[in-house]
């Protein structure tokens, strides 16, 4: 009996005559070995945890599957942020000796997550090229043996609901049948349950749902593929010496225990271990100037978004924030003079952005500032450098247009030259100004077909080249970033997906964070006609203080389950009356941590007890952070509640109720109140859990911060 037999997952699903056998032999008897030398003390090496097959390519018109003849390690290992390792290990394909395939690995140490990829080379001078003989994508990146009775469940992270206005994660069961009827999934991510060990196969991509340029496939061998749907190569791709193809990142996991011990696994790998860039996974409080921004233009009756941006109103919200304990402050768009350039604007801010530099660092704070990637004003110097990257569809290039009362602007390619250049101009607002939150705005996954650009030329169909564009348009985001944050350590990328039409999936948490929601849905995501001419008629809904609001933004710390609710930044008013900041703040503190709103309508004993309430979060916000959720009752039930306490007892627990009375009795055990509501009485019982008995009068919430538990004996 081989190591893939005595797999219990894979068990008698590998034919004795597959071509892959071998490989999957090999890949086993690695992880065996490094296994035994990690139970020494040894570092990891790069094995996959699970058999996961080479990747297959159409190659001049033909298949060629991913085998090589000998694998050689390159010899290099380079470390990462988070103790993060990386190798790789390159052969000649046994099918197309002129070709040579890497497989590179990251994985950190502890964690059973291994993220990697494969890079293509030509070996001839003449090269080859990726085609498309029936016309669509062939290539498929590996796939894995599915026991019978195995269960496998998808976990979507793009099902965007316009009744919430935001994006929601799913688990679906995939049944049995799937093998048999050939049915697929988009995942991300699927979780194969098998004895008593759960294995993890994803990619690192995104888009909606519903429209898919990555899926995985259930084939009538009983294997689950990741293949290819649309956009991941256009045809005729020329690979030659120094112009390797390089596949997205996939990922790969096995751990002891169900589905529940497999998502607790993947999320403490996105808190540690899947990026370059922690900074992002930072649990900083921010907030944003957009909400008082939107507040003047419909109830203040100015009719202007950036009425507001002016040096002394800035300075003055930038001291009640710091009143209230909060780390980032973000000035939202209007700044900048034009967009592409983002130079200050001298009109709205004669002295620049060097008075409110200064007082930010004179109260502790960091800066914050709004960004649109795409768009750069036409006059600006990087729309002159690149005038050649401006989208282009069906032969119509992007039509100017203002950027938020600013200067006519025109939509730019970020799969082109253009790229660079912004990643340097982002350089250049951190090192002129210390910026280190950059909130990137109205990036859509569509929009270009150029042949100009870096998606394909004008040998490929243009619905191909617009295909391409957008599959690889979160790579170039991500180049963006990365170049940034290699550049100017401790930045932090936070992308708004709070519409619909934008990349979400695992590709980009691989380099920064989402901005998740904002006001939730307007008044048409509810079928609800509205008069945009009203002065005073704001098009979203939940603009007003109470428990509506919250309850709607809610709806992300789904997530929390496989992705920690710091990668997702939602919003939340600190308006009175305390019942609704009561609400607003026991929502936050779960790990969304925004703030927006008139800061200027807050009394001296609101900022105050919002200063209180922040600065015990801060001590144990981490904990909070790493916790996993534990979440009784539906989400706007009576009583919701979510407790997220780690090992040392440190944490919260917050109840959201409607009135009435409820006592909860947290599962694990909890330290010292460091703060809470005045509405809850905390005891605590002999085997170390907190009992907490909650009153409310009206909608309400209540809130209670634990400090780390005493160690016994100090």
């Amino acid at each position: 009996m081989t190591l893939i037999d005595e797999n219990p997952a894979f068990a008698g699903t590998v034919p004795a005559n597959s071509k892959w056998r071998a490989a999957v032999g090999l890949v086993l008897a690695l992880s065996a070995a490094l296994a035994a030398q990690a139970a020494d003390g040894e570092r990891r090496g790069i094995a996959l945890p699970v058999p996961v097959s080479p990747p297959t390519f159409e190659i001049d018109g033909r298949e060629v599957g991913g085998e090589v003849v000998a694998w050689e390690s390159s010899g290099k290992e380079v470390e990462h942020a988070d103790g993060v390792l990386e190798r790789a290990q390159s052969g000649v394909l046994r099918e197309y000796p002129s070709a040579r395939l890497t497989l590179r690995t990251r994985q950190r140490r502890g964690s059973p997550v291994v993220r990697f990829r494969y890079e293509l080379e030509a070996l001839a001078p003449e090269g080859f090229a990726l085609t498309k003989a029936s016309g669509r994508d062939n290539l498929v990146y590996g796939s894995v043996p599915v026991a019978p009775g195995a269960r496998m469940t998808e976990i979507r992270l793009s099902e965007y609901d316009p009744l919430c206005h935001c994006h929601r994660l799913t688990e679906t069961p995939m049944p049995d049948t799937s093998f048999v009827d050939g049915l697929s999934a988009v995942g991300p991510i699927v979780a194969i349950e098998a004895g008593d060990r759960t294995a993890l196969l994803a990619y690192e991509h995104g888009s909606q749902s519903t429209d898919r340029f990555v899926a995985f496939a259930c084939t009538p061998n009983r294997r689950l593929e990741i293949r290819a749907v649309k956009g991941n190569y256009w045809r005729g791709r020329r690979i030659v010496p120094g112009r390797s193809y390089e596949t997205i990142w996939l990922q790969a996991a096995e751990v002891q225990g169900g589905i529940d011990a497999m998502a607790a696994a993947y999320r403490a790998f996105q808190l540690k271990g899947a990026t370059d860039n922690p900074a992002s996974r930072a649990p900083l409080i921010f907030y944003n100037t957009w909400a008082s921004q939107e507040r003047d233009y419909f109830w203040g009756g100015s009719r202007k978004y950036l009425n507001l941006m002016n040096e002394k109103r800035i300075l003055a919200d930038i001291d009640r924030a710091a009143e209230m304990n909060i780390d980032v402050f973000v000035v939202d768009t209007g700044w900048f003079e034009k967009s592409g350039d983002w130079r200050v604007s001298r009109e709205r801010f004669p002295n620049g952005l060097e008075p409110i530099v200064a007082r930010l660092r004179e109260k502790g704070m960091q800066l914050g500032l709004w960004f649109s990637p795409t768009e750069a004003a036409e006059s600006s110097a990087i729309h002159t450098r690149h005038p050649e990257a401006v989208l282009s569809l069906n032969g119509i290039a992007s039509e100017p247009h203002s950027v938020w009362e600013t200067e006519q602007s025109r939509c730019h390619c970020l799969v082109s030259e253009y790229w660079q250049s912004v990643a340097d101009e982002l350089i250049r607002c951190h090192r002129d100004w210390g910026v280190t939150y950059f909130k990137w705005d109205a990036i859509g996954q569509y929009g270009c077909d150029s042949p100009n650009h870096f998606h394909g030329d004008a040998s490929v169909p243009a619905a191909e080249r617009a295909d391409c564009y957008a599959f690889e348009q979160v790579r170039y985001m991500a180049r963006i970033v990365d170049r940034l944050c290699e550049a100017c350590p401790g930045a932090i990328v936070d992308f708004d997906v709070t519409e619909g039409g934008r990349c979400v999936g695992l590709a980009f948490l691989a380099s920064g964070k989402y901005f998740a929601v904002n006001n939730g849905p307007y008044f048409p995501d509810l079928d609800h006609p509205y008069d945009r001419s009203a002065a005073s008629y704001w098009s979203n809904v939940f603009v007003y203080p109470g428990s509506a609001r919250p309850r709607v933004a809610r709806t992300t710390l789904d997530f929390d389950r496989w992705i920690p609710s710091v990668l997702f930044l939602t919003h939340y008013l600190p308006d009175a009356p305390r019942t609704s900041q009561k609400i607003n703040l026991a929502s936050l503190v779960l790990g969304q941590n925004g703030i927006w709103g008139d800061l200027s309508v807050l009394t001296q004993e609101d900022r105050a007890w919002f200063g209180e309430a922040l600065a015990a979060y801060k001590r144990v916000r981490d904990a909070i952070t790493s916790a996993p959720p534990l979440r009784t009752g539906v989400r706007g039930g009576s009583p919701e509640v979510h407790e997220k306490l780690a090992a040392d007892g440190a944490g919260a627990l917050a109840v959201f109720a409607a009135g009435g009375e409820h006592t909860y009795v947290t599962a694990h055990r909890a330290g010292p109140v460091a703060w809470k509501t005045d509405n809850v009485t905390v005891s605590q019982a002999s085997d170390g859990r907190a009992r907490a008995t909650c009153r409310f009068d009206g909608p309400d919430a209540a809130l209670v911060l634990f400090e780390p538990a005493p160690v016994h004996g100090k």
